[in-house]
């Protein structure tokens, strides 16, 4: 298990505490059977918003939680690098949410959402900076054509 320096469980454990909070304020917020009486019952189009935007808010929200998981896992030796690269990865093109639906929801909603979003964006972020290669780090395989080059020549 190596450690980057982008990336370790200091870090990890604080953006999972993070997430947490947020996904139990998204919890909160989303919770339908209050909110659709306060769109109103004549109101189909805020309550479909409503229900589109919390359906894509708190999936983002389970995918940040399982990416946190999965690197949990890695830094406790219960996944290997291998399983981690492989498996646990953020869906880079995860859609934002749609202006003309968030048009139709409270402002705090709205700031929820956000919230969220930028959230993503950061683990996005460490995502990739975490999967680049490290400038001396040759895979296993750069490092059998180097022996393999020195060889032949």
């Amino acid at each position: 298990m190596t450690l980057t320096n982008n990336i370790n469980p200091r870090i990890v454990e604080g953006l999972y505490c993070e997430a947490l909070v947020l996904s139990d304020e998204v919890r909160a917020a989303f919770d339908l059977s209050g909110r659709i009486e306060e769109t109103g019952t004549n109101e189909d189009a805020a309550r479909i918003a409503l229900s589109c935007e919390a359906l894509r808010t708190t999936t983002r929200m389970m995918h940040a939680v399982a990416w946190l998981l999965n690197h949990r896992a890695y830094f406790m030796g219960e996944l290997s690098e291998f399983q981690l690269r492989r498996y646990g990865r953020l869906a880079p093109d995860f859609p934002a949410a749609d202006p003309e639906r968030l048009a139709l929801v409270g402002q705090d909603i709205r700031e929820l959402i956000t919230a969220t979003e930028h959230f993503y964006a950061r683990l996005l972020r460490i995502d990739r900076s975490w999967r680049e290669p490290q400038p001396g780090n040759d895979s296993a395989i750069d490092r059998l054509r180097a022996r393999l080059n020195q060889a032949v020549a």
